[in-house]
């Protein structure tokens, strides 16, 4: 890896993570356009400055959520997709939901694999959290293999959960603990339960 990673929260072989910034704006939204056709019908993220600025200051300005831009870094930092963790709740049920999406030119590479790798281990070390949740439109094969592929387990599925595209969609509920991924942190809180 290279020397200057610390601009990264987190940083792997070939993907880093680091905040949502105003200055992303332009690339984000270019790349949300040009990824239309594989993100449809299961995600829609901000085609415009004008979307991504709520998108992004939302993400910025709420602390019950966090979100991660994921940075090719042995490609000049472009944006490779995203990985959000919402609906943070903190006390004795320390969990989040994520969203995620890979940009066209980043998919099947296994660049959103490493990034929620490192997404993982932040949110089950700094941000000190047990579960984090993925629901998922049974349909979505490949978000289903990513989540597979990181050790997320499927505990259920909830006919009706969200509304998106014009419908409310049924979702399998896949989980994951800090317990489950073994990491040194988080088996200090789990010894402890």
């Amino acid at each position: 890896m290279p020397d200057d990673l610390g601009r990264f929260l987190a940083a792997g072989p070939r993907v880093g993570l680091r905040p949502f910034s105003p200055d992303d704006a332009e690339e984000f939204t270019a790349r949300a356009r040009e990824s239309r056709e594989l993100h449809r019908p299961w995600l829609f993220p901000p085609c415009t400055p004008e979307a991504y600025a709520g998108y992004a200051g939302a993400l910025v300005g709420d602390p019950a959520r966090a979100g991660f831009l994921v940075c090719e870094h042995t490609e000049g930092d472009r944006i490779a997709g995203f990985v959000n963790i919402n609906n943070i709740v903190r006390g004795a049920f320390r969990s989040g939901a994520l969203g995620y999406g890979a940009f066209a030119h980043a998919a099947g590479r296994g660049l959103l694999t490493e990034a929620l790798g490192l997404v993982l281990a932040y949110a089950f070390g700094p941000l000190e959290l047990h579960r984090l949740e993925a629901n998922i439109q049974p349909g979505n094969t490949a978000s289903r293999a990513l989540v597979r592929r990181a050790g997320f387990r499927l505990e259920g599925f909830s006919p009706a959960m969200l509304f998106i595209d014009g419908a409310w969609r049924d979702h399998e509920r896949w989980a994951i603990t800090g317990c489950d991924q073994g990491t040194r942190q988080a088996a200090v809180r789990c010894a402890s339960r």
